[in-house]
């Protein structure tokens, strides 16, 4: 705690009982340092969080047919990036019925897709798992196909 009293006006033999000392001018610069590290780090989380590279969203799904479902969705991303998004579609029991990665090509910061998924049985429920733009997404949950069931191609094909 400093004290009211200028250290210049303090003996020598003062300032050493009560263990008063000058703080160096390294230990200043120092702690300036770790300061504008903090700062900078903050700033930092701050742009990832508020910026995020690739944003989307399911618009609507419609189960066409007991192998087809129809998803459209919206992405928003930088203009010169491909966005590889995973689509997933479930039955009732949760379990995988389609899986896709669908590849929207660079171009339009806004893209609105409409996606035709094979599926091997009606859907349930629909939704976009992640969407990143160098390659598919990591840590996205493989498909979860039931023992034995072979996942469809992908995209729906009229005939196919």
């Amino acid at each position: 705690m400093p004290s009211g009293i200028p250290l210049d006006q303090l003996s020598p033999q003062m300032r050493e009982r009560y263990g008063i000392r000058r703080t160096p001018w390294w230990g200043y610069a120092g702690l300036g340092a770790l300061v504008l590290a903090f700062v900078a780090a903050l700033g930092y989380v701050g742009y990832q969080l508020a910026a995020p590279g690739i944003d989307y969203q399911v618009l609507s799904w419609r189960v066409v047919s007991d192998d087809r479902v129809d998803i459209t969705y919206e992405v928003t991303r930088s203009d010169t990036t491909d966005a590889y998004c995973v689509i997933r579609a479930q039955d009732s029991t949760r379990a995988d019925v389609g899986y896709a990665i669908s590849v929207l090509s660079r171009g339009s910061t806004y893209v609105q897709e409409t996606y035709s998924l094979r599926t091997t049985a009606p859907a349930f429920g629909i939704e976009v798992l992640a969407c990143a733009s160098s390659g598919p997404p990591d840590g996205v949950p493989p498909p979860q196909f039931p023992p034995g069931v072979v996942p469809p191609e992908q995209p729906w094909t009229p005939g196919g």
